[in-house]
């Protein structure tokens, strides 16, 4: 047990001690005024540099991976079409399929699908 120790604690100070020396001979430099613009040209912006973010594309983004992620829970039990009883296997496909349904359509209900321009 005390060698796990003793050589848990020698990788922890050498890990340290090569952070801190790539840190003190790195030669960059977090607080350079110019780097911080955003425009290396040396000109100050006249407007935001930033472009509002989209609330809709994000709602399809995260609509489209709760979705993707479900599909992938629906390919291991066509894989195993064989291996389950005829009545269990369709009556757990049908309730997740149901599930997948009643999220789809509380989605389009609360107009989370609908893209306004």
């Amino acid at each position: 047990m005390m060698i796990i120790t003793y050589t848990s604690i020698i990788i922890f100070i050498i890990s340290f001690t090569l952070m801190m020396i790539s840190f003190t001979i790195s030669k960059k430099s977090f607080m350079d005024r110019e780097k911080a613009s955003p425009f290396e040209c040396g000109f100050d912006p006249k407007s935001s540099s930033r472009m509002p973010f989209s609330l809709q594309f994000f709602l399809i983004a995260v609509i489209f991976l709760i979705f993707d992620v479900e599909i992938t829970l629906l390919i291991p039990l066509i894989l195993t079409i064989k291996l389950c009883n005829f009545i269990s296997y369709y009556t757990i496909l049908i309730v997740f399929i149901t599930i997948l349904l009643i999220g789809l359509y509380h989605e389009w209900n609360q107009g989370a699908l609908d893209w306004a321009i």
